[in-house]
C-alpha cells in the first residue's frame, strides 16, 4: 500500500537547531533570510548566542532528583513554564495562520502569547478561535494617535492582560538581506523569484491562492484597495512613531489600565526610569541583532539591569533563547521568564502548532534535565552563585583561572 507524506517525524527533532534545519528547507532562501537574519555584519545576532556560551552553570551533587517545579508567575498570571512567546511579525510568510499556530502551541502549553501589531491574524481572530488563550499584544506607537487609541481600545476589548511598547525599532536598523532580496518594496530579485519555484510546498501553502498575507491588525486602517501586503508596509513605515519617549510612554501608561511592558531595554539607567514610571515589567532585548548591530548581546544587558532594579520590577529576556539551559541562565541573573521568537517561529514553519509545540516540549525537557543535574530543583533558588563566568576569570597573565 503506498504511504503518503503525513510530514516530518517532530519527535526525531531533538533540538532547536533541528527544527530550524528543518525549517531552512521549508522556505524559499528570502524568507529563510527574513527569518534568520540581523543587521550589518550581525555582530549582536551572534552576541546573542555567544554570551550564554561563556557562562558555565555550577553542580550540586548527591541532591535527589525529585521533578523539578517549572512554573512560574508572569505578569500576575500562573504560566506553566518560565516563557511565553515572543511578538513576531509577518508570519503568514512561513505558515498559513501562523500567528493562530502560534498562539495554539502556547495555550496547550499554558504559557502566554503575544500578538504583533503587524501580525497577520488580527487581535479579534485569534481570541474568537481561543477564548482562554492568556493573550499579550505588543504595540508600535503611532503618529495617528486615533489610530493608536482604537488598537488600545480592541486590545482591551479582546482582553489582553499585557502591553508590550516596542521602543527599539523607532529606526528600522540596516537589514542588508532585505535589499538584496527584493529590487523595490516586496519585489523580488529575477534571482530569487526563480529560487521561490524550488519551493513548490510553500507556494502551494502560503502563496496560494491570494498571495502574501496582509496586516490583520491594520486592515481597518487601509483602504479597501491598500489592504494587501505591499498597502501594510506602506501604512505600518509611514505611521510607527520616531519620536516616541518617555512622556508618550507616561501617556501610554495612563491610557491603559493592564499590565504595562517596555520592550527594547539595555541600559541599567532606562530600566530605572522604567521604575520610576511605574511600568510592571521590562523585556531585556536587543530586537534579536536586528537593529543596533554592535549592541551588546541580551544576557549580558540583564546581567547589568538585574542588580540595578531587580525586585522592584519584573525582568523579562528576549534574543538568542535556544536551549533549557539558557532559560536557567537567564533566571540566575535575575529575569522571571524568557520571551521565545525565533526558536518558535522555527517550529511553526515545519509543522504549524505541532512544530511550534515540539519546540516547547523540547525547551520543557531541556529544563527540567538541566535543573536535575544541577542540583537545584526550584526556580526561586536560581541566583548569580549558580554561574561562572568565565570572561570574569582571567588572570593578570591572560590564563583562565577556575578557582574552587
Amino acid at each position: 500500500m503506498r504511504r503518503f507524506y503525513r510530514g516530518p517525524d517532530l519527535a526525531r527533532v531533538h533540538s532547536v537547531a533541528e527544527m530550524a534545519a528543518q525549517a531552512q528547507r521549508k522556505v524559499p532562501y528570502f524568507v529563510w533570510e527574513y527569518l534568520s537574519g540581523g543587521a550589518e555584519d550581525e555582530l549582536t545576532l551572534a552576541a546573542n548566542r555567544q554570551v550564554f556560551a561563556s557562562y558555565q552553570l555550577e553542580s550540586r551533587t548527591l541532591v535527589p532528583c525529585h521533578p523539578p517545579r517549572v512554573a512560574q508567575t508572569l505578569l500576575g498570571q500562573r504560566a506553566e513554564l518560565p516563557l511565553a512567546i515572543a511578538p513576531t511579525g509577518f508570519n503568514g510568510m512561513l505558515y498559513p495562520q501562523a500567528d493562530l499556530e502560534l498562539a495554539r502551541a502556547a495555550h496547550r502549553q499554558g504559557v502566554p502569547f503575544t500578538l504583533s501589531t503587524v501580525s497577520n491574524l488580527s487581535l479579534e481572530q485569534v481570541r474568537d478561535a481561543l477564548p482562554d488563550l492568556n493573550l499579550w499584544f505588543q504595540l508600535y506607537a503611532m503618529h495617528d494617535q486615533s489610530v493608536q487609541s482604537d488598537l488600545l481600545q480592541r486590545a482591551q476589548r479582546a482582553q489582553a492582560s499585557a502591553l508590550l511598547l516596542t521602543s527599539d525599532a523607532l529606526v528600522l536598523g540596516n537589514r542588508e538581506w532585505d535589499r538584496r532580496n527584493f529590487v523595490r518594496p516586496r519585489q523580488l530579485s529575477l534571482r530569487n523569484k526563480l529560487e521561490v519555484l524550488r519551493h513548490p510546498g510553500w507556494i502551494g501553502r502560503v502563496m496560494w491562492p491570494s498571495g502574501l498575507p496582509v496586516m490583520g491588525n491594520l486592515a481597518p486602517y487601509l483602504p479597501q484597495s491598500e489592504r494587501n501586503a505591499l498597502g501594510s508596509m506602506k501604512f505600518i513605515g509611514e505611521q510607527m512613531d520616531a519620536l516616541l519617549d518617555w512622556d508618550k510612554l507616561a501617556r501610554i501608561r495612563d491610557q491603559w489600565p493592564g499590565k504595562l511592558v517596555l520592550k527594547g531595554v539595555l541600559h541599567p539607567a532606562d530600566a530605572e526610569r522604567a521604575v520610576a514610571l511605574g511600568l510592571d515589567a521590562l523585556v531585556i532585548s536587543n530586537h534579536g541583532g536586528r537593529q543596533l548591530d554592535g549592541a551588546p548581546g541580551s544576557l549580558d544587558a540583564l546581567a547589568r539591569i538585574g542588580p540595578r532594579v531587580g525586585g522592584k520590577i519584573e525582568l523579562l529576556l528576549d534574543s538568542g533563547v535556544r536551549r533549557g539551559s539558557d532559560i536557567v541562565k537567564a533566571l540566575a541573573l535575575g529575569a522571571t521568564g524568557v520571551l521565545l521568537g525565533r526558536a518558535t517561529l522555527y517550529g511553526v514553519t515545519v509543522e504549524g502548532a505541532e512544530g511550534a509545540g515540539r519546540v516547547l516540549e523540547i525547551l520543557s525537557e531541556e529544563l527540567r534535565r538541566c535543573l536535575n543535574l544541577m542540583g537545584c530543583t526550584q526556580l526561586d533558588a536560581l541566583d548569580r552563585d549558580w554561574l561562572i563566568d568565565n570572561r570574569s576569570r582571567a588572570d593578570t597573565e591572560g590564563r583562565w583561572a577556575f578557582a574552587d
